[in-house]
């Protein structure tokens, strides 16, 4: 998330970290392109009247440097010809300020969803059922309770049902960039998720880490 206004900043990383993501932040254009050539993210929040260097020309290099992650601008309202600019400039959606926390989780969803290549907003895998917009997880209709680190391995691993992905990949995503990452307790998610939900959904690839599987 990409916003200098500290206020805001902190508003929005709390909604979202208490959504179930895990949130970095930066303060101005210079810190943002650092974070962003350096790290690799499911979606991007991007304000752009930001100091040192402006969010329209950060998205320009972003996107001329193939980076494909979601963006979601926010804008001051009524500037119409900085959505225009935002979108031509490789901008997924836009939102303008002043705005509802609600409208920025929902919007976040829809791109990761749809990144990820999946139309509808509950993800399904067998019997196994998650509701990004309610953080509730059942199988066959029967709810199960996850804490907040289980939910984001579900959640990231159903996103990618299918694909490998390997334990530092998941440690990048259920972790903020300023706290302690440490692969081993992806182990231990892995195992309390089998525990709760059954051993055959998640699959170890020996060597190379996870995947999501229907039984």
């Amino acid at each position: 998330m990409v916003e200098d206004e500290i206020r805001l900043s902190r508003q929005l990383a709390k909604v979202l970290t208490e959504a179930g993501y895990a949130v970095d932040r930066a303060t101005d254009g210079q810190q943002a392109d650092f974070l962003a050539n350096t790290e690799q993210y499911d979606a991007v929040i991007l304000d752009l009247g930001l100091p040192k260097i402006d969010g329209l020309t950060l998205l320009r290099q972003w996107r001329s440097a193939g980076m494909l992650a979601p963006v979601l601008i926010l804008t001051a309202r009524g500037s119409w010809h900085e959505k225009v600019q935002g979108i031509d400039g490789g901008a997924d959606d836009y939102v303008s300020k002043p705005f509802r926390m609600e409208e920025i989780l929902a919007r976040i969803r829809a791109l990761i969803r749809r990144t990820s290549g999946l139309a509808h907003p509950q993800l399904r895998c067998g019997a196994l059922e998650l509701d990004p917009r309610t953080a509730r997880v059942s199988v066959g209709g029967a709810p199960v309770k996850l804490t907040s680190h289980e939910f984001r391995v579900l959640s990231y691993l159903m996103h990618h049902s299918g694909q490998v992905v390997s334990r530092a990949e998941l440690t990048e995503h259920i972790y903020a960039q300023d706290l302690d990452r440490d692969s081993n307790t992806v182990e231990v998610f892995v195992a309390r998720l089998r525990r709760k939900l059954g051993a055959s959904y998640i699959e170890t690839v020996r060597g190379l880490g996870y995947r999501m599987r229907e039984p």
